[in-house]
């Protein structure tokens, strides 16, 4: 959706000054007859503007690029032509992005991407029509029309797929806190990229030959950003890339560097494009990847009826606590619980209403558990919950909250639970021992509320709770 931004009427007036400031940037550096760019970076600026702020904001772009053109040029014709152009192809593709690839959401996905770039092809084929009308109607180069068109229309492609993701993501996208390592490792990252870009583009190679064809060298930082770090960290690398490739092309350095500048340009603007495109999938691709495998690995260790830790996931907690307690020399608890009358909730209620009753169950135990606490739902109406830290006492504690909770609990049927205690080091050494030993008080509990008698040998009735 439109931000609300786009409505305040400072906003076009920023946008304007932006518009035109980019614009007299790039047509700073025009390579090649009438003022063709290698980059045309306000065609990404107007699509990220109209999507952000919506399709109303266009008469801002429109008025920016064409006074930008005209203070550069002096030629209203070809300054207004090309002000429609890079407005008109913003909405065209805007509102195709809208319909098709995901909206705001164009980045997530390889498939999304793939349909972002063939909507900026399409739409910026459009506006370079437009700007070569205006420029053979102008200058009378009809000849030279179709290369006019070609160079004009990869101007502005590269422009788009360059910065278009920069700004909406970069704006959009919420940032993650990252750590001393991270920021180290981005630092490195980005030291890197512009060394060797400028080895590759900007004639630092150790020879005599400036041209040497090693642009590959950059498909490892490319690989190291997608890998390592996000969507937004790609973007500024792309842009960083870019701008360090025309620099040097233009210059006539780097692997581009040929005959005519018209070359040059073509041959930089398809590899910044191609570049830009496949990195953006690559990225998607890769987060794609670490979300499915933290899909899976949830699915792995957590129960999907209640959400709560699994078996597995409550063995490697244990393992984990073990080794912390050994280490630290203080005790951690461990609670076993099992539901009382579920067979009759089923009988009467049926099974969904039992499968409910299970999930209040886990929900209690979520509520009444401290942040490093690890409820676990151990297999059919059976949980436990591992206590770090804390001694029977306070386990006993916890489980007088989980009793008053469901006993204040108003939903019908009634449940409460029954449960046994055990303690590391002192009733267990290892997961199993400790287990089984909370479950041999839980026995406890539930022969002496069956009138049996209790106390089986082997079993500590002081770890029987209920």
């Amino acid at each position: 959706m439109p931000s609300r931004l786009g409505r305040h009427p400072i906003v076009p007036a920023l946008l304007f000054g932006v518009c035109f400031g980019l614009s007299q940037g790039a047509l700073t550096f025009a390579a090649v007859p009438q003022n063709s760019t290698a980059i045309w970076p306000t065609s990404g600026l107007a699509l990220a503007a109209v999507m952000i702020l919506g399709p109303s904001i266009w008469p801002a772009v429109a008025a920016g690029v064409f006074t930008a053109h005209l203070v550069a040029t002096h030629d209203p014709l070809t300054a207004l032509t090309v002000g429609i152009a890079t407005a008109l192809e913003a909405v065209a593709a805007a509102a195709l992005i809208q319909r098709s690839a995901g909206g705001p959401e164009v980045f997530r996905t390889p498939w999304t991407v793939f349909r972002f770039a063939a909507i900026v092809v399409v739409t910026c084929a459009i506006g370079a029509a437009l700007v070569t009308v205006g420029l053979t109607l102008s200058h009378g180069i009809w000849a030279d029309a179709h290369y006019t068109w070609m160079i004009t229309w990869l101007s502005h492609v590269t422009g788009t797929l360059v910065v278009a993701p920069f700004i909406m993501l970069w704006t959009q996208t919420p940032m993650d806190r990252l750590g001393w390592l991270k920021i180290l490792e981005a630092a490195g990252l980005l030291a890197l990229l512009v060394v060797v870009s400028f080895v590759v583009f900007n004639g630092l190679f150790p020879s005599e030959v400036k041209t040497y064809p090693l642009e590959f060298l950059c498909v490892p930082l490319i690989l190291w950003a997608a890998f390592r770090f996000g969507r937004r960290e790609m973007t500024a690398v792309i842009l960083i890339l870019s701008v360090i490739a025309v620099r040097g092309t233009l210059r006539e350095f780097g692997p581009f560097s040929r005959g005519t500048p018209e070359e040059s340009l073509v041959l930089l603007q398809a590899y910044i494009s191609v570049m830009s495109s496949m990195a953006l999938v690559l990225v998607a691709v890769v987060a794609e990847h670490k979300k499915a495998e933290a899909q899976l690995h949830h699915l792995a260790t957590t129960d999907p009826l209640t959400g709560l830790a699994n078996y597995r996931h409550l063995i490697d907690v244990l393992r984990i606590e073990i080794a912390r307690s050994t280490r630290t020399g203080r005790p951690f608890a461990v609670l076993f619980l099992d539901m009382d009358g579920l067979k009759r909730i089923n009988d009467q209620h049926g099974h969904l209403v039992g499968s409910r009753a299970i999930c209040r169950v886990a929900d209690t135990l979520r509520r009444c558990c401290r942040t490093p606490d690890t409820p676990a739902r151990f297999g059919g109406d059976e949980f436990a919950v591992i206590l770090p830290e804390t001694a029977a006492d306070g386990a006993r504690r916890v489980l007088d909250r989980i009793n008053e909770r469901l006993a204040l609990d108003v939903t019908k049927p009634q449940v409460s639970v029954s449960a046994g205690l055990a303690v590391y080091p002192k009733d267990g050494d290892t997961p199993t021992l400790l287990l089984r030993s909370a479950d041999d008080a839980l026995y406890d509990v539930k022969t002496q509320r069956s009138g049996t008698t209790a106390g089986a040998p082997g079993r500590s009735g002081d770890r029987a709770i209920s």
